[in-house]
């Protein structure tokens, strides 16, 4: 049976083991992850959080990180601004981008969700509004989630990343893990927890 865990990659972490040639010390996966033969399945950005998954099956990974699959990818973004419903509107149609045109994405504004503090936090600015919204792509390009909302006109301040398929990093503590059985070899889809 394959292993998959889920993990809570907090702030400022690197999505690898190690940082070579970096001229700072950087976080990495190996100051949270004591499971040996485990390997990130897709990236999360160093500025980004949430739920990043690892797993020993080359064919699983390729799976949960190849965008042919179009696993669904679900994020908690905090924004500048506050958008209405037809500003949003791009969002769900695709934003073109300097790489082209995004998938069209799922868009829905949300109260603020009780997440954990994050270190450091972001900076407040008293004049200008911030909104959360729920994203989710079925596709994965750098820092793609950053860029949409860019440009739309709505800046993130804070991404957490939500889900992957069914998998889910509720209830997972910030930089915590949970091992999670997923039964044969990679030939079907997400099975949750």
């Amino acid at each position: 049976m394959a292993r998959l865990l889920l993990f809570n990659k907090p702030f400022g972490v690197l999505s690898q083991f190690t940082d070579r040639g970096s001229p700072t010390v950087r976080s990495t996966l190996s100051d949270f992850i004591t499971v040996k033969g485990v390997y990130p399945a897709g990236r999360l950005d160093r500025d980004s959080e949430g739920l990043l998954l690892l797993c020993d099956d080359g064919r699983l990974q390729a799976r949960i990180a190849d965008p042919r699959f179009k696993m669904p990818k679900t994020y908690l973004v905090q924004v500048e601004g506050d958008p209405q419903e037809q500003e949003l509107e791009p969002l769900r149609r695709g934003v073109r981008l300097n790489d082209g045109m995004t998938l069209p994405a799922d868009v829905a504004r949300i109260d603020a969700p009780e997440l954990w503090p994050r270190n450091p936090p972001i900076r407040q600015r008293k004049l200008i509004p911030d909104s959360w919204l729920k994203i989710t792509i079925r596709e994965g390009r750098n820092r793609q989630v950053r860029r949409m909302t860019a440009a739309v006109g709505l800046p993130t301040l804070r991404l957490v990343r939500w889900s992957i398929g069914d998998w889910s990093v509720a209830g997972i503590e910030q930089g915590q893990f949970e091992e999670v059985a997923v039964p044969g070899k990679a030939t079907g889809g997400p099975s949750g927890r």
